[in-house]
């Protein structure tokens, strides 16, 4: 008996080995796109929980709502994504001059 641990991966088939790494990756995605809605959650508990003290922390606040509502939109709904496009600007240009 050795103290080293068999590679399993090794001893399968290419099919099996497609498979598993395949499992794996979903695995890893499944995990990595819920921290992302649990980072999600808690960013929206702060900006529900906290007022807006500046201008500059409200347009902040409006711009993660238009973002989270451009990705909402379908691809040939251009009108409205010219829309925010131009207001995620102007709340840009008129930050910088803050």
């Amino acid at each position: 008996m050795t103290d080293e641990p068999v590679e399993l991966d090794s001893r399968r088939g290419m099919a099996a080995q497609k498979a598993t790494d395949i499992r794996r990756a979903l695995a890893e995605i499944e995990s990595n796109a819920k921290a992302m809605r649990d980072r999600q959650h808690e960013l929206e508990e702060q900006l529900l929980s906290t007022p807006a003290a500046t201008w500059t922390e409200a347009a902040a606040k409006a711009r993660y709502l238009l973002n989270l509502y451009a990705a909402s939109l379908s691809a040939q709904d251009s009108r409205h994504r010219d829309l925010i496009a131009g207001v995620l600007d102007d709340f840009a240009r008129l930050s910088a001059t803050d």
